[in-house]
């Protein structure tokens, strides 16, 4: 007896309803049509191929790009059927005889469901195997996969298509949970879906909190925020996996139940961490983009996102993992133009269309970072959805709503924006309109005879980033279109087109200022960062005791204790040895020698001032301030030189004076001669020694400009490290 639907969804899955457009979907594969299903993370996509598959005759192929995913997918299914033999996976991870017994099942009917990851569709033994079997339908699963300009493009999603036709001739389902109109179009032309059925749900997630932060002092924060949520699951996401380990090992030796994850990590260290994650063994993971897809977590409390990631697909995709049972779900994101930069960088190189792309999404993440409107508003917006942000589900859940920025009439410079656009026929990106208004003589203007345009320099007296500010917000309010196709050609709305004609009173808040933030955080113990000290009183107290000690010793000042090392004093008024040593640049020899007395005064000015300490969050530092310390000191007492150091920790050589600095700083003593000897004579150590001893400057800038002509940076750095070395222990 064929059930119906509803009655296959109580009978397989004992749930009375279908979610959304879930129905529609399965009615559309039954009926043997392609169809498309857009729905947000949590939205139940899973069910939209799974029911079907265990209604139809055959087999259905689900193409999936994770071998995780895959697992927790096929173990999903089983949980629902007596039959485990219901559902397989087959991809690289079986073994021969597993693949084997895996065939034989399909082959023998008892399967409904095979996983089968896209590489291993493109054997020709699969291809062979799947076209001796009876296939009722083929899933593509992350479909945002097959599109350059989806977050996660894979170039085997792109032969999904001839392939399939090549084994059989049947439906084809394409799911994902991130598709703008660009990558929808996208995945409908590359699989040849033209006359689909498209079912897209709402991608509004009306329970998630979005929040943009400055990068600045970004470690002490998710700390913080991991502290004051102890017991609570939730991940943070980084770019690099030195910074994940970073991050991870701050926050573990902070008392958080934390743990890394990246692609560097073998399957099994991976899987394991994975599990410990969804049984709550640990309560944080700090990851990169590699973690997550397919991770089935409900409970998630808060994503952070210590680096912007490259598209608002990635962003929307990986906030998704927050709250989605429904609950609280807290999604912070820390910005930096710094971090922008770095990530435009690493286009160079790559082919021009590419680079393109990569830019204009880039371009996405950086309106979204700096928006002063709604950030759900703009999200959806994105996503070619409109929302209310006034009175829509989840209107006051981002930081821009719950705190609104004060707005300005900017009719005026409004009106020269979309005037420009209008003059120019709608032919070029924000770029040229800023530099046109700014009056920025570069080749582009040059190129297109700008200069003797009657828009050249009208807006002078405001720099770049300002017209960039007005131009976001004119896109985002639908006064101006970008131009996907033609990677952010601006074009005038029909909205902006009345203006034009009939100017008024225009609100527009103010951009925030992201151009003066360290990126590199103060607590990453990178050379010179410092981020001030909270009570400039101690401050200065301990700069005056800095000098007396320094005089007494005749040691220059930064000997004792370099600036970070007093800003963060100043701060987090350590008053005991253990605390000392949390501070950056504090060592054990250079607490042991010159702590007391910083010790003292604090103490006494916390006495002096009727101060009470609180838990100022001090935070501790992830083991030694340098990551190689044991490693360097070891090759340093073999005597081998920077090369063979920089092949021992993996970097370069100027990675290693980095490393080398740190340990010094923070009042280890090395040994340097072997490398010196061949830099340095006695001579030239003399005249650099006589100097470092006269400098009261903490860095080595003012080296560089004094001998510049005489000596290379990389040998006034081994002087000043061996310099510090000695004259400090």
């Amino acid at each position: 007896m064929e059930l119906a639907p509803n009655e296959a969804l109580k009978t397989f899955f004992g749930f009375d309803e279908f979610k959304g457009e879930q129905e529609k979907a399965i009615q559309s594969v039954l009926a043997g049509r392609d169809t498309f299903v857009i729905m947000p993370t949590g939205g139940g996509k899973s069910m939209c191929y799974q029911l079907p598959a265990l209604m139809m005759d055959g087999v259905a192929l689900v193409i999936s790009p994770l071998i995780a995913l895959m697992k927790n997918q096929v173990d999903a299914i089983r949980g629902h059927h007596e039959d485990k033999r219901v559902a397989h996976f087959l991809n690289s991870s079986l073994g021969r005889a597993e693949a084997e017994r895996v065939k034989l099942d399909v082959s023998e009917g008892h399967t409904k469901l095979l996983y089968v990851a896209p590489e291993s569709l493109t054997k020709p033994e699969t291809i062979a195997f799947l076209r001796s079997v009876g296939i009722s339908f083929v899933a593509v699963d992350e479909a945002h996969c097959i599109s350059e300009w989806g977050h996660d493009f894979r170039p085997e999603y792109r032969r999904i298509k001839p392939i399939v036709k090549d084994i059989a001739d049947v439906p084809i389902m394409a799911l994902t949970a991130t598709a703008t109109p660009k990558v929808q179009l996208d995945i409908q032309k590359n699989l040849n879906m033209v006359d689909a059925l498209v079912l897209k749900s709402s991608f509004n997630r009306d329970n998630l909190f979005y929040e943009v932060r400055p990068k600045k002092d970004a470690l002490k924060q998710i700390v913080r925020h991991s502290l004051q949520n102890v017991g609570k699951s939730g991940i943070v996401y980084c770019l690099s996996r030195k910074r994940v380990e970073q991050i991870a090992e701050t926050l573990r030796v902070n008392g958080v139940k934390a743990l890394p994850y990246h692609a560097g990590m073998d399957s099994n260290t991976r899987s394991r961490i994975q599990d410990e994650f969804l049984m709550q063994d640990v309560d944080v993971i700090v990851a990169t983009i590699a973690f997550g897809m397919g991770i089935d977590k409900p409970d998630v409390r808060f994503v952070m996102h210590y680096d912007m990631p490259k598209s608002l697909e990635s962003y929307y995709q990986e906030t998704g993992r927050a709250g989605r049972d429904g609950g609280e779900g807290r999604c912070i994101a820390f910005y930096s133009h710094k971090d922008i930069d770095k990530l435009e960088k690493f286009l160079q190189g790559k082919p021009i269309a590419e680079q393109e792309v990569g830019m204009q999404l880039l371009q996405e993440v950086m309106a979204y970072a700096e928006t002063s409107n709604s950030r759900r508003k703009f999200l959806l917006h994105y996503f070619g959805e409109e929302f209310d942000e006034v009175n829509g589900p989840g209107a006051q859940n981002c930081d821009n709503s719950l705190n609104p920025p004060v707005l300005e009439d900017r009719q005026e410079e409004a009106h020269l924006v979309l005037s420009a656009v209008l003059e120019h026929k709608n032919k070029h990106r924000m770029g040229f309109y800023t530099s046109l208004l700014t009056a920025n003589k570069n080749r582009q203007m040059e190129d297109y005879g700008a200069v003797d345009s009657a828009f050249w320099g009208r807006g002078a007296e405001e720099d770049v980033d300002h017209w960039q500010g007005i131009v976001r917000q004119l896109v985002v309010l639908n006064y101006l279109r970008k131009e996907v196709e033609t990677y952010g050609v601006l074009h005038l709305t029909d909205k902006g087109m009345d203006f034009v004609g009939n100017p008024s009173p225009l609100m527009l808040a103010k951009q925030r200022d992201y151009s003066d933030v360290d990126a590199g955080d103060s607590l990453a113990q990178t050379r010179g960062s410092s981020g001030g000290a909270l009570d400039p009183k101690l401050r200065g107290m301990l700069t005056d005791l800095r000098k007396k000690i320094s005089a007494e010793k005749s040691l220059p000042p930064y000997v004792i204790f370099q600036d970070v090392s007093l800003d963060e004093m100043a701060t987090h008024y350590p008053t005991t040895a253990d605390e000392l040593l949390r501070i950056t640049g504090v060592g054990s020899g250079k607490a042991a020698k010159f702590g007391s007395p910083f010790l003292v005064l604090i103490a006494e000015h916390l006495e002096a001032e009727g101060m009470e300490k609180t838990d100022s969050l001090l935070v501790r530092s992830s083991g030694s301030k340098s990551s190689h310390k044991v490693t360097i000191i070891q090759l340093l007492d073999r005597k081998l030189g920077l090369d063979d150091i920089a092949a021992g920790i993996h970097g370069n050589r100027d990675k290693v004076l980095d490393e080398i600095e740190g340990i010094v700083g923070a009042g280890t003593k090395l040994s340097l001669d072997h490398i010196l000897e061949d830099a340095l004579d006695e001579e030239c150590l003399e005249e650099l020694f006589d100097f470092f001893s006269e400098s009261e400057d903490d860095s080595l800038a003012e080296a560089l400009e004094e001998f510049d002509d005489v000596y290379s940076e990389e040998e006034l750095r081994l002087a000043r490290i061996k310099f510090l070395s000695e004259v400090a222990h």
